[in-house]
C-alpha cells in the first residue's frame, strides 16, 4: 500500500517564505545562481514547489522585487506625511541592518539589468516608484516639486544604503542622513521665504 500523498499547497501558501528565500539566494550567489533549486534549498522545500508557486523565474524575480521595495519604503520612513523633517529617512540604517538580503537583491537586480536588458523595465519601475515616494515626501516637507532635486536626494539615500551594505557602518549612515536633512531644511526655509527682493 502506498503512502498517502500530501495535499498540494494552495496558491499563496508560504509565498512570503519563498520570496525571502529568493532574496537570500541572490544575496549569496547573485542572479547567475538564481534557480528553482537554489531557492528550494534556501527555503527547505522541493524545487517543484517553488516552480508551482511562481510559474517562471521572471515572475519570481518580479514578486521578490516588489516585496523588497514595499518593505524598504515602509520601514525606512522615506514616505513622510507628517511634514516633520526629523522623520524623513529616519530608519534607513535600521532597514539596511535588518533587511540586508532585500537591499542587496535590489542592487543585484540593477546590475543584472545592465547585463540583461529584458530586466531594465523592472529596474526603471523600481526607481520611478522610489522617486515618486521621495518627491511626495519633499513636497510634504515644504519643498517645491523639483524632479532634479528628487533624483539627487534619492541618489544620496541609495548611495548611503550601498555604502552601509559594503562597510556595515550604520552610524555613518545616520550622520550623513542628518546632514542631508539639514540641507533639506535650509532649502525648505529658502523656498518658504520666496525669491529675494529685486534691487
Amino acid at each position: 500500500m502506498s503512502a498517502a500523498r500530501s495535499p498540494k499547497p494552495r496558491r499563496g501558501e508560504g509565498r512570503e517564505a519563498l520570496l525571502r528565500a529568493v532574496l537570500r539566494a541572490v544575496a549569496k550567489h547573485g542572479f547567475a545562481g538564481l534557480t528553482y533549486r537554489a531557492v528550494a534549498a534556501e527555503a527547505g522545500v522541493t524545487h517543484g514547489l517553488v516552480s508551482y508557486h511562481f510559474g517562471s523565474l521572471d515572475a519570481m524575480i518580479s514578486e521578490a522585487l516588489a516585496m523588497a521595495a514595499d518593505e524598504a519604503i515602509r520601514d525606512s520612513q522615506m514616505a513622510v506625511s507628517s511634514g516633520e523633517l526629523s522623520a524623513f529617512a529616519d530608519r534607513i540604517s535600521t532597514l539596511v541592518s535588518e533587511h540586508t538580503d532585500a537591499q542587496t537583491y535590489q542592487f543585484e537586480l540593477t546590475f543584472e539589468a545592465w547585463r540583461r536588458p529584458e530586466l531594465a523595465s523592472q529596474v526603471r519601475a523600481l526607481y520611478e516608484n522610489y522617486y515618486s515616494v521621495t518627491e511626495r515626501s519633499l513636497v510634504e516637507l515644504g519643498l517645491t516639486r523639483d524632479r532634479a532635486l528628487t533624483r539627487l536626494v534619492f541618489a544620496a539615500l541609495d548611495g548611503l544604503v550601498l555604502q552601509q551594505l559594503i562597510f556595515a557602518d550604520a552610524d555613518a549612515t545616520d550622520e550623513s542622513i542628518e546632514r542631508l536633512r539639514e540641507v533639506l531644511g535650509l532649502l525648505a526655509d529658502s523656498s518658504r521665504a520666496g525669491p529675494p527682493p529685486a534691487d
